[in-house]
């Protein structure tokens, strides 16, 4: 029998400025069961989860919350307000006064001091400080509106790790693939209003999503068939009695209005960077450049060349310098010593992670023509505002919506609209996938793959890293800084040689508790005079390019079956079957080149 819900929503709608927002919408989360809530942005993830959380009431619907029961919620801009210190902000969110040794560890953990300033704190401090607010009072369920949002990748490791290590029921909203996918074991789709819940893990959600997708195309067109014989009788049918064609008449209202919202335009964002002439074939050269801020050095001996169609991602821990760098590499802060020069042609566009340049009391319209009139220069073109802010998902009547009254992922739509309606070759973007949706985060990385351009990217989305970066920079302490080509995966391969003094930490808690509690960027060894690959590993360097072969030779078999475009209708049993076999074979096709790549480095380093 299945464990009584601990947390209910039930036929939830809710309507915002005369459209509904939620139509009949719920989920159920019992004890222990991990669960992500997935959707584009603005389809209401965020009010649905502060309905559950009881901060807002919905017009109608049940929610319902196990008397006893103990919640907490984390919003996606924690308000920290009211406060003196970080530790009486997180002693507030605690049922037992006596658990302060609980608040101050979950602090300690975090990185964070317990007398700091709540009103000086950067994004990532009061993220932190809200993490251990709702951590530190280990209730029965945690509801987590982007938990990783301005957090570097130790710290969203150890969070991974903490959350997996808790048997608290979760609900989770981010658009951290690799986080949703180590964590949940449940996903609830919103869409168009309404929810669907997928009792797996969300390594399986697109697919599934998609199959939800092809069976409402197939019962659009059964409805459109239907519609077509109905008008057809409107036209020519023989006139029975008064009430039967009246009702007749009612039937096909009802149906083509039932059309109307199966088929309700989902839209998609258009993403296409505006590109102009090449750059020169070196884009950034540093040369022996250091940076420091006091006493502390941020980039120490630099030297780097950025080539034409390069797409670099930037990590490290917070603190470690990734925007201070990012400003050096394009010419807009000047570094102490040593010398950056830029290379003929560069046309740079910045996306910069605080959204400095959008005007809060500013119009959406207003904000992409500049004030001026209706018609935005996208290129070498005059486009409509309306039908540009419609590439990018905005809604006619949000033209006039003051900036400030968007969500974070409209804001970060509406940057990037900003952005790349301008002509440019270099695109320098500073955690560019925050609040974005996954739909959006997709597109992004196809706009990136294609751009004819350069493109710098710091973030701390790891997948994202993994698909669209072409090497990656890396703070190593110190201010050093190291280059791996690949993504954020290979580059952890690479470095797992690394000396434990080689680790990164930030500098402005280096407590040894702090360096316990944030490990390092990557795992870590001790390196060892002479040493050899084991039997073992030798036999495996041997058989893994045999393997993965088979596996490259079965997968595209598989993507030949399934490119049959009537196999689901003709057998829907086949097609579960080869997709979950897709899936098993991708999986282990992925193992089994991350493993030779790991033999690989371990036989170059040991020199056998």
């Amino acid at each position: 029998m299945a464990a009584p819900p601990l947390l209910l929503l039930q036929d939830i709608t809710l309507t915002l400025g005369g459209k509904p927002l939620l139509e009949g919408t719920g989920f159920s989360i019992s004890a222990g069961e991990r669960l992500c809530l997935v959707g584009r942005n603005g389809s209401g993830k965020s009010t649905l989860l502060r309905i559950a959380a009881g901060e807002i009431l919905a017009d109608s619907g049940t929610r319902f919350l196990q008397p006893g029961t103990t919640l907490r919620y984390l919003p996606q801009e924690p308000d920290l307000s009211g406060h003196n210190t970080a530790l009486d902000y997180v002693l507030a969110g605690l049922t037992d006064p006596s658990a302060e040794w609980r608040a101050s560890a979950m602090l300690d953990a975090l990185g964070m001091s317990p007398e700091e300033n709540p009103a000086t704190l950067s994004g990532g401090e009061a993220r932190r400080c809200a993490l251990a607010r709702v951590l530190a009072a280990e209730p029965d369920v945690l509801l987590l509106d982007e938990p990783t949002n301005h957090l570097d990748m130790p710290t969203i490791e150890w969070l991974e790790r903490e959350l997996l290590s808790l048997r608290t029921a979760m609900v989770i909203i981010s658009h951290d693939r690799r986080l949703l996918e180590t964590l949940s074991r449940s996903v609830v789709w919103l869409e168009r209003g309404t929810t669907r819940r997928l009792d797996q893990g969300f390594e399986r959600f697109e697919t599934w999503r998609e199959e939800v997708l092809e069976q409402e195309e197939r019962d659009a067109h059964k409805l459109d068939r239907q519609i077509a014989r109905e008008e057809d009788w409107m036209r020519y049918g023989v006139t029975g009695r008064r009430k039967r064609n009246v009702r007749r008449v009612a039937e096909l209202g009802a149906l083509r209005a039932a059309r109307m919202d199966a088929v309700r335009p989902q839209g998609n964002v258009t993403l296409t960077a505006q590109t102009t002439g090449q750059s020169g074939k070196l884009v950034s050269v540093a040369e022996q450049v250091s940076k420091a801020w006091g006493n502390r050095p941020i980039v120490k001996n630099l030297d780097l060349r950025v080539i034409r169609g390069d797409r670099m991602g930037i990590v490290g821990a917070n603190g470690a310098g990734k925007t201070t760098l990012l400003r050096l590499l394009t010419g807009v802060d000047t570094p102490d010593s040593g010398t950056v020069t830029l290379g003929p042609s560069v046309a740079m566009i910045t996306l910069d992670q605080q959204r400095r340049a959008l005007d809060p009391d500013r119009t959406l319209a207003d904000t992409l023509t500049g004030g001026g009139g209706d018609m935005v220069q996208v290129g070498d073109e005059k486009r409509h505002v309306i039908g540009y802010m419609k590439d990018f998902l905005f809604r006619p009547e949000q033209a006039r919506t003051p900036v400030g009254r968007l969500s974070g992922g409209e804001r970060g739509r509406l940057m990037l609209a900003c952005a790349l309606a301008r002509p440019s070759n270099l695109l320098v973007l500073d955690e560019p996938t925050n609040d974005l949706d996954l739909e959006t985060l997709d597109l992004l990385q196809e706009m990136l793959a294609a751009y004819d351009g350069t493109v710098l990217i710091v973030s701390h989305d790891r997948d994202f890293l993994d698909r669209v970066a072409t090497s990656v920079l890396v703070a190593t302490g110190g201010g050093s800084w190291t280059e791996y080509a690949g993504g954020y995966s290979d580059m952890l391969a690479q470095r797992a040689g690394v000396a434990p003094d080689e680790r990164h930490v930030p500098e402005q808690h280096p407590s040894p508790e702090h360096e316990k509690a944030l490990p390092s960027l990557v795992p870590t060894q001790k390196t060892v005079g002479t040493r050899k690959l084991s039997y073992k590993d030798q036999h495996a360097l041997e058989k893994l390019p045999g393997r993965i072969a088979e596996l490259e030779t079965e997968i595209e078999k598989l993507r030949r079956k399934l490119a049959d475009a009537d196999l689901y209708s003709r057998d829907p049993k086949a097609f579960n079957r080869h997709t979950e076999a897709l899936d098993t074979a991708e999986r282990a096709l992925t193992t089994a080149e991350e493993q030779w790549l790991e033999l690989e480095v371990k036989r170059e380093t040991f020199g056998t």
